[in-house]
């Protein structure tokens, strides 16, 4: 895969509770698809939202999320 391919991705997910019984509370399997925009030993990182094209006087940003390779339970191209 390279940086700029569109992906899927099944992850664990860690789980933030409060004020709760901690006992039922593990990672929870969650789902993707976006491009990648980085890929190293340790982690990879999916943009799924961006801007199609440059805007005026503004600044460029996008919506992703950045995943540890332990928590990667499946990464293919779509």
């Amino acid at each position: 895969m390279k940086v700029g391919d569109v992906v899927y991705i099944r992850y664990k997910d860690h789980v933030l509770f409060k004020d709760v019984y901690p006992d039922p509370h593990g990672p929870c399997v969650r789902e993707t698809v976006g491009w990648l925009a980085e890929e190293n030993s340790d982690y990879i990182k999916i943009v799924w939202e961006r801007f199609t094209e440059p805007l005026e006087n503004a600044k460029q940003r996008t919506t992703g999320l950045v995943v540890l390779r332990p928590d990667i339970l499946k990464l293919s191209r779509v």
